[in-house]
């Protein structure tokens, strides 16, 4: 693996260090008056998701590891671990359901996902950017609302609760972003 300069560390960057595999969260550069200048980097522990706060000197090495990224479908679940296939190889894997963290609910059936690996350990999986949901709640619309520059809460067919705009219904579809997990717009 190649190794980096201290003052070399980006946020994302993907870590080797005290025997674990980190990310840089945030990395904010110091020049303090007096002693030399260093990289002051939160991580986070991609195995047990721990933070850590750390110094590293330009002259410092660290470890920059390189995930590899497949492409992977959602089949089902089973006993709180989610069932995924390689599109290349056929080969069926089991995660837990708890890789994706709060978002979850957007996995769908037959959803292809990225998945990265560190040799052949899963470390994270990505859903695509944009789901589509049905919504399944939400109070209807007042007259004369529409014009101002407000929401409404809804709940889709997943169960999440997000904002929509006052002119979407029930039963509509919309798109939501997996990042935000906010309304970006109809379907």
């Amino acid at each position: 693996m190649p190794k980096i300069n201290g003052n070399e560390i980006r946020p994302g960057a993907i870590l080797e260090h005290n025997d674990g595999l980190w990310i840089a969260v945030k990395v904010s550069h110091v020049k303090p008056g007096k002693g030399g200048a260093f990289a002051q980097v939160e991580m986070k522990n991609l195995r047990n998701g721990s933070k850590l706060n750390e110094r590293f000197r330009a002259a410092d090495k660290v470890e920059k590891v390189r995930l590899e990224q497949k492409s992977q479908q959602f089949l089902y679940e089973t006993d709180g671990m989610l069932v995924f296939m390689d599109l290349d190889t056929y080969e069926q894997i089991e995660l837990p359901s708890d890789i994706l963290g709060d978002r979850r609910p957007f996995l769908q059936d037959g959803m292809t996902i990225q998945i990265e690996y560190h040799e052949s350990e899963a470390l994270s999986a990505q859903l695509p950017q944009r789901v589509t949901c049905k919504v399944v709640d939400t109070e209807p619309a007042v007259k004369g609302q529409t014009a101002a520059n407000s929401f409404k809460p809804a709940i889709l067919d997943n169960g999440v609760r997000v904002m929509i705009p006052p002119f979407v219904g029930t039963d509509e579809d919309i798109v939501v972003s997996t990042e935000t997990l906010e309304y970006v717009e109809r379907a």
